[in-house]
């Protein structure tokens, strides 16, 4: 393919994938208020941690729970973005179906094996870390609640509690990638076991400080909870590293490459040989013929 074909070609790919998407905004934006099928509605989702907070801690107006709107047109703003957030993630199998579509005509099939593991992991992990966060979020605004006692009461606005809850939503499920792609890169030869197991302790300590600068909030729950997670998922990607690494070297071995490294030279002399310029003894002839 030319450089116009792939600019056609990527160009196609990002059509159908930013299709969906629109697709699952407006269904996101109509989800926001109504409740299909019977589910609860967008909006009694991103609003159950707040409301898990005592009643004397909140704002509840009319005995509802509820947040604050200061601006015209906040809450649209604010169903247009989280429609967007749910269409993106309705619809991931789609665009990164797309994006792997796109990659896959330069890669080789055992690199194809791979993308396919990845794109169905990293969802799956993606998902994971969403679910947690949802989960930590209660914790993390009754502690951060807590500091005012009862001369204070928590009245989020909608903006700001929306944009909390989705970007510690986002940074959660990304976060759980961090593992995958240590195990791609042992898959690729870039890491490997021994040197994990070299330097386990500091990456557990990086991955404290990692989640002390990447979670928003101020409240020690949500960053204990992704360093432990993320060092979870550490050990269980070291393990899967240490599997690899030994079936290769086992293959190796059965090849009898056994400790050969990456960037030791080959034991095949790279000169040609010297040719034989001795002249040959003409063939003999029989005098009777």
């Amino acid at each position: 393919m030319t450089i116009i074909d792939h600019l056609f070609e990527l160009r196609y790919r990002l059509g159908v994938a930013m299709t969906f998407v629109i697709i699952g905004a407006v269904l996101g934006f109509i989800w926001f208020s109504s409740a299909p099928f019977g589910w609860p509605t967008l909006s009694d989702v991103l609003l159950g941690p707040y409301c898990a907070l005592p009643t004397e801690q909140r704002l509840s107006p009319n005995g509802t729970c509820q947040l604050l709107q200061t601006e015209p047109f906040e809450i649209f703003m604010l169903r247009m973005k989280v429609g967007l957030s749910v269409g993106a993630i309705l619809f991931s199998p789609v665009w990164l179906y797309q994006l792997w579509a796109f990659i896959t005509p330069g890669l080789y099939a055992h690199e194809r094996k791979y993308a396919r593991s990845f794109v169905f992991f990293a969802t799956i992990l993606f998902v994971a870390g969403a679910v947690l966060a949802y989960y930590v979020v209660p914790e993390a605004l009754s502690f951060m609640a807590g500091f005012g006692g009862e001369a204070f009461f928590t009245a989020l606005t909608g903006g700001k509690y929306i944009n909390f809850m989705l970007l510690l939503l986002v940074i959660f499920g990304v976060s759980f990638e961090l593992p995958l792609i240590l195990v791609m890169l042992n898959r690729a030869g870039v890491v490997t076991y021994e040197k994990l197991r070299r330097w386990w302790r500091g990456l557990v300590f990086a991955l404290f400080v990692f989640a002390a600068i990447a979670t928003p909030g101020q409240d020690p729950f949500s960053m204990l909870a992704l360093s432990a997670a993320l060092s979870v998922l550490f050990g269980i990607a070291v393990l899967i590293c240490r599997s690899h690494d030994r079936r290769k070297e086992k293959k190796l071995a059965a090849q009898g490459l056994s400790g050969v490294g990456l960037d030791e030279a080959s034991q095949v002399d790279p000169l040609a040989s010297e040719l034989d310029t001795t002249p040959s003894a003409p063939p003999k002839h029989d005098d009777a013929t």
